[in-house]
């Protein structure tokens, strides 16, 4: 028999956090072994639970689910999220310009599928949420990835979005909290993205799905909020802030300069009636959880327990010797690195394997999140202080083996 290949689509596509080390855990759970799972932002499994008016509202009108929903979605979520978007100060947004879909991710790669012809290029974060590089090579374009600081608290570095602008050049992505290293952006870096994007007539992609998991009383600042003549494209959702991820209610507001996109939202409408709508019962959770009471600010706030995760995963991990990080000011994450004297890393997927084989430790390494050297990995600080202990000690055990084995120690 001809083999049947995957598409060539995908040669460029990765998606790590679900990637082939995963594959190995979910092969040692059913050999019995217990895995502690630091790899992926499922709230919902670490007993963080969506609020219970949410929950209340979709049952009470699962009996009005049934039918398809308008293709951008229901009239009052939609009129929730124009409210809110007024709250975050960004101007001129109507019904019209928000498409509600299963979740942000849909959205991502719908915004992309609908702007990019072959060989188009889109700026995108070095480290970044490696869908936004999938979804941009899944269109047919080029990610093209600019460098966040590390020394600089992960900043995006200007110079360098500056230098890789091409003619080809369509858009950028900014990730604001940012997923994997928990930066959030003042507004003075913000503007200076703005500016380049005016310059050189970019669309900008906001990703803004950490908006409200903010720590030490930091404030987040929508990036569309700064400016009228440039065109955004925000996307948020009740995934993470409203602990919903399998609910997928997520939201793509158009805002800015949208005279000369006429086109391209001809695009974004085709492909949401294409899909026909988002799923009718998490559309229905939107409206509540945007005007209801914002519990995100409990688990954040002082005594809250994320705050206290966090806290205790930054005390742990940098008492490690050669392992440094920067404290996440947002988001559920940190992306710390490794000294690469100390930790001679060849290959991180091979490195965060032998960490899964050795402490039953699930991690996802740096250059999964195309980050340029394998000297770094994401930790999701989910786990409960007892299991945030436990693994970290495993991952301390392993990394001083790792040096002995070197003869770095």
């Amino acid at each position: 028999m001809r083999p049947i290949q995957k598409s060539q689509k995908l040669a460029d596509v990765c998606y790590d956090i679900r990637g082939p080390v995963m594959e190995k855990a979910k092969q040692m759970e059913d050999e019995g072994h217990k895995i502690i799972k630091l790899n992926i932002g499922n709230l919902a499994v670490f007993n963080f639970d969506p609020p219970d008016e949410i929950v209340q509202d979709m049952i009470r009108n699962m009996q009005n689910a049934a039918g398809y929903t308008d293709s951008k979605g229901m009239f009052a979520p939609r009129k929730a999220i124009m409210h809110y978007t007024q709250e975050k100060h960004i101007r001129g947004v109507t019904i019209e310009d928000i498409y509600i879909g299963n979740g942000a991710s849909e959205l991502i790669v719908m915004g992309m599928n609908a702007l990019l012809n072959i060989g188009d290029e889109v700026l995108v974060p070095a480290p970044d949420y490696p869908l936004w590089t999938a979804a941009v090579s899944l269109s047919g374009g080029k990610p093209v990835h600019y460098v966040c600081d590390e020394s600089a608290d992960w900043m995006p570095d200007i110079d360098d979005i500056k230098s890789k602008i091409t003619p080809n050049t369509k858009a950028i992505v900014v990730i604001n909290p940012n997923n994997p290293t928990g930066a959030l952006y003042p507004v003075e870096v913000l503007q200076q993205i703005v500016e380049v994007a005016r310059q050189h007539q970019l669309i900008v992609f906001a990703d803004e799905i950490y908006d409200k998991t903010l720590y030490d009383g930091e404030v987040h600042t929508s990036i569309a909020s700064l400016a009228d003549d440039v065109l955004f494209l925000t996307l948020n959702g009740l995934s993470k802030n409203y602990r919903s991820c399998g609910y997928r209610a997520g939201w793509m507001v158009v805002s800015g300069e949208k005279r000369h996109a006429k086109d391209y939202i001809e695009g974004l409408n085709m492909l949401a009636s294409m899909r026909l709508c988002a799923n009718a019962p998490g559309q229905f959770a939107i409206q509540t959880a945007l005007g209801g009471y914002q519990s995100i600010n409990d688990l954040v706030g002082p005594g809250g327990r994320l705050l206290k995760q966090r806290d205790l995963a930054h005390k742990l991990l940098t008492a490690i010797p050669g392992v440094t990080c920067v404290k996440p000011k947002a988001a559920l994450y940190m992306f710390p690195k490794l000294d690469p004297v100390m930790y001679p890393i060849k290959d991180d997927q091979e490195f965060i394997h032998e960490l899964l084989t050795e402490q039953r430790v699930l991690l996802v390494q740096g250059t999964g999140f195309n980050w340029i050297n394998p000297d770094h990995f994401r930790v999701v600080f989910l786990p409960n202080t007892d299991d945030l202990t436990d693994a970290f000690g495993r991952i301390a055990s392993f990394l001083e083996s790792y040096r002995k084995r070197h003869g770095t120690n």
